[in-house]
């Protein structure tokens, strides 16, 4: 009988390999490939032999695939082995974009970072999911249609940081142009982007590759989870996601196979990043700061993000030993450290040793860590703090001060360690609605004022409805918790009786509403866009291409304002509603915002459905207890073909 998916333990395929301590058979190196991490023995005593294992299992492994690394010696890829810190940032987060200003503000986002995490290698710009679905819009124009895309990428380029687009190999079912292969090869090249995230996809294919590097001499693709070993010949880079540790800590199998192959820890659901961390640590790679996820706040402790920046900091300084010096993994320490839960690996170039330490126990530790020896020892970072990091340096007799030690010495000043574990809590709050003063249209449907009980349906996303993370410290979501239907109850008391027009604004109706006021809205992009010379081709259609705050003016002009999400369903559910022809969603007045990302809650569906793949927002018509978060993108992206409105007002008499 299956055992029961427990979303909060890791699946067989993320859980680490063990490796035998006996000579290999060849059955056994070939089964070690296919590891995430190799996992660690717990008797000191073993280690040695696990160790030459290690060793043997890579020379094999290289021989067997005809390794070269070539990939790794092109001039316009080298940065990505030194790239410890890479951002994973929705293209509309408050830190990067001001919706108040309608611009893009890297300066803001650039400065949070130095001060939180010491600094960002790379950011990934996340632009399409979860929002594509809308309409018929496809991955290509959420980066093409955004004004003033390129000038981003020129300042997080000035600043020093490398970019990543991000590529979604299952939208199949929007608007189709050139094949993906052309359309990413022509991104990239257009844009300038030093990089390729491959969403759900291991390994892109060799003619893939080749195509990209055509496009961007040294163009560095990652992979999502588990890179098959041999395509790290041509695969710079993997984000190590949902990979759990043994109990003492073991060696990424990627990494250890090429030592320049960075891969970027991350478990994006969990609240306690600290075995991640330390697995970084100790094995020489990076991690994925990724706070909002997909629109949810998975905000990093104090204690954690204080971690990255201590890390990095050495990472950055003590890049020559990472890269060239001879990696001990679980090297040997005093026995008081081993009993303390503290672990290490040494890194030994030209007498010049750094020693990265993790503490897995819940106590300081501020002992001897390295066996008594000759030469001389700095601690770097002063001890190794209950689930946190340390690093020693060790110079042999006679090997001077390495050039980059005081400078490091300096910036680790700035640098202390964060006891402080507790998550970072945000709360969306809801944007105040306007007051109405006008008279409800005749055809307005009318619900009374007083408390209510709404069941909404909705479909289980990675977006989460209203507060929290909908995966809290799971492993990787999977069906049956994944895009499966729910129920939640709201509840809440309506100050006055509220009438909801039975009808969406139509064009017509907003022309009229240009005419008398002269409205333009502060950011015109896609503004009305299916007009053709400001005039529309059915009038009688609902009016879309309009934004939130579009339909805010015309509705204030109205001397109302947008229902909001449980009036629009108390409304609807007595069957009072009509929708024009085509159906469109409607925006509410259910706008939220927690500091980082805005959403709004659409009721009603369309007529519109993206095919093809589940990760798409839901399309088709719904009944009114359905409802959807949608993200807000800026720029004016968030007028849809799809998206209309309608007016409410409140009735005071």
């Amino acid at each position: 009988m299956t055992a029961p998916f427990d979303p909060l333990v890791p699946r067989p395929i993320d859980r680490p390999a063990d490796v035998p301590l006996t000579p290999l058979t060849d059955e056994q190196l070939v089964a070690l490939d296919e590891a995430k991490i190799f996992a660690a023995p717990a008797d000191p005593a073993d280690r040695p032999a696990w160790r030459e294992n290690l060793r043997r299992w890579r020379e094999d492994s290289r021989r067997r695939h005809g390794y070269t690394g070539e990939a790794y010696e092109r001039p316009g890829a080298a940065w990505a082995a030194r790239c410890h810190t890479v951002a994973q940032v929705w293209l509309w987060d408050e830190l990067l974009y001001s919706f108040a200003e309608h611009k893009f503000t890297p300066e803001v986002f650039l400065a949070d970072a130095r001060e939180r995490f010491g600094g960002l290698d790379a950011v990934v710009l996340w632009h399409a999911y979860p929002v594509i679905g809308l309409d018929d819009r496809n991955q290509w124009d959420y980066y093409r249609d955004v004004p003033g895309l390129a000038e981003l990428v020129k300042a997080l380029h000035d600043a020093g940081l490398h970019v990543f687009v991000d590529y979604n190999p299952w939208d199949v079912g929007t608007r189709r142009g050139a094949d993906d292969l052309s359309e990413l090869a022509a991104l990239v090249e257009d844009f300038e982007a030093d990089g390729v995230f491959l969403d759900t996809l291991k390994k892109a294919e060799p003619g893939f590759v080749e195509r990209l590097e055509a496009a961007r001499p040294g163009i560095v693709l990652e992979g999502e989870s588990k890179l098959p070993v041999e395509r790290i010949a041509d695969h710079t880079a993997s984000w190590a996601q949902f990979f759990a540790d043994s109990p003492v800590p073991g060696v990424l199998r990627a990494h250890w196979y090429e030592r320049r192959h960075m891969q970027h820890h991350v478990r994006r659901w969990h609240r306690d990043h600290s075995e991640e961390l330390q697995s970084a640590w100790l094995n020489g790679v990076g991690v994925m700061v990724w706070e909002v996820v997909f629109g949810v706040w998975v905000g990093w402790s104090a204690r954690d993000a204080a971690t990255v920046r201590r890390m990095v900091t050495v990472q950055r300084a003590a890049g020559d030993l990472l890269l060239g010096g001879e990696w001990t993994p679980l090297a040997e320490l005093t026995d008081g450290a081993e009993a303390a839960g503290v672990y290490a690996s040494s890194w030994e170039l030209d007498g010049v040793t750094l020693w990265t330490l993790v503490n897995r126990g819940d106590t300081d530790y501020t002992g001897e860590v390295l066996p008594a020896g000759p030469g001389k020892v700095l601690d770097l970072l002063g001890g190794v703090p209950a689930r946190g990091i340390g690093a020693v340096l060790h110079l042999a007799d006679g090997t001077p001060e390495p050039a980059w030690l005081p400078e490091l010495a300096d910036a680790l000043t700035s640098a202390p360690h964060d006891a402080h574990s507790r998550f970072p809590h945000r709360i969306a709050q809801r944007v105040s609605p306007q007051r109405t003063n006008g008279t409800p249209a005749a055809d307005a449907v009318t619900v009374p004022a007083g408390p209510y009980v709404l069941t909404v349906r909705y479909q289980a996303r990675e977006t989460g409805m209203y507060q929290g993370a909908p995966y809290v410290d799971e492993w990787k979501p999977l069906p049956p918790r994944l895009h499966d239907a729910r129920t939640l109850q709201r509840d809440g008391s309506l100050a006055t009786s509220v009438a909801v027009a039975a009808t969406e604004v139509t064009n017509a109706q907003f022309a009229e509403f240009l005419t008398a006021t002269g409205y333009r809205p502060a950011c015109a992009h896609r503004f009305l866009a299916h007009w053709i010379d400001g005039v529309p081709g059915n009038p009688d259609e609902p009016v879309t291409f309009v934004d939130l705050d579009d339909a805010r003016a015309y509705c204030a002009w109205r001397g109302g304002r947008l229902p909001t999400e449980d009036e629009w369903q108390l409304v609807g559910e007595t069957g009072g509603l009509r929708r024009g022809a085509p159906a469109v969603w409607n925006w509410t007045e259910s706008e939220h915002s927690d500091g980082r990302t805005r959403f709004v809650m659409l009721k009603g569906g369309s007529d519109y459905r993206a095919e093809g793949s589940e990760w798409y927002v839901e399309g088709g018509r719904h009944a009114p207890d359905v409802s959807v978060k949608l993200l807000l993108p800026g720029l004016g992206l968030a007028r849809a073909a799809t998206v209309g409105f309608r007016c409410a007002w409140e009735v005071t008499a």
